[in-house]
């Protein structure tokens, strides 16, 4: 082969790397996160001291640097990569409306909704209290505002319904773009078990919330900040 087509090759293959690289950050650092996160919010229902040990609660410093660093530096990247893809896409559910399509536009506007609630919760859970509070985010706090402040509630309702969607979903697309599963066939056996995964998370998620919005109601909701 000619040095010319070589070159040529490699150009075609760009995007396909580029879209690779781009799914393998979401699912191999990314989504080992999340569900480590959700089955770590499941302490909440063995109480405050419990909940606080496993979610805020780091064994030094360097811990907590480098669990931050190996989720927002994938995240930034994810974020980059779906936003070109997103400024790309023309939905033309109208022309092929079919469950496949309607998966793939889902995906995207659930998406957009994952990127808020991620970046409002990293910042009002994570970074607030500890940069200009001084310590992490209390039990306390985040029970009360679940139970006495509606809209937090539905946002974190909404939040990780998307974020359940987007990264079972997003498996499911992982393993065609990696050509794990290729075949109709072998894709229409895999959903079932995308299905089931989204619904492990959710309950996951939602049981959470569940937990959190029960322990609330013991805490008053008076100077009760919006939190995350």
């Amino acid at each position: 082969m000619s040095t010319q087509a070589t070159a040529e090759a490699i150009t075609d293959r760009t995007p396909i790397l580029k879209s690779r690289l781009g799914s393998f950050l979401a699912v191999v650092p990314l989504s080992i996160w999340v569900i480590n996160h959700l089955w770590d919010n499941l302490a909440a229902f063995r109480g405050a001291a419990a909940w606080q040990e496993s979610v805020t609660q780091y064994a030094n410093p360097f811990a907590q640097a480098f669990t931050f660093i190996i989720v927002m530096l994938p995240l930034l990247i994810h974020t980059a990569w779906g936003l070109v893809r997103m400024f790309s896409f023309k939905p033309n559910n109208l022309q092929y409306n079919n469950y496949g399509n309607l998966k793939y536009l889902v995906q995207r506007v659930a998406g957009l909704g994952v990127l808020a609630f991620l970046g409002a919760h990293i910042w009002l859970a994570f970074l607030q209290p500890r940069l200009l509070e001084g310590h992490a985010e209390p039990f306390s706090d985040i029970a009360r505002e679940m139970h006495h402040h509606g809209p937090t509630l539905m946002v974190y309702l909404l939040g990780t319904l998307g974020t359940a969607y987007h990264l079972a979903n997003g498996l499911q697309t992982f393993t065609m773009s990696w050509g794990i599963v290729a075949s109709d066939r072998s894709m229409r056996r895999l959903e079932p078990f995308t299905i089931i995964l989204f619904l492990v998370l959710l309950a996951m998620a939602w049981g959470s919330i569940y937990a959190l919005y029960t322990a609330g109601a013991a805490f008053s909701p008076a100077g009760m900040d919006v939190g995350g």
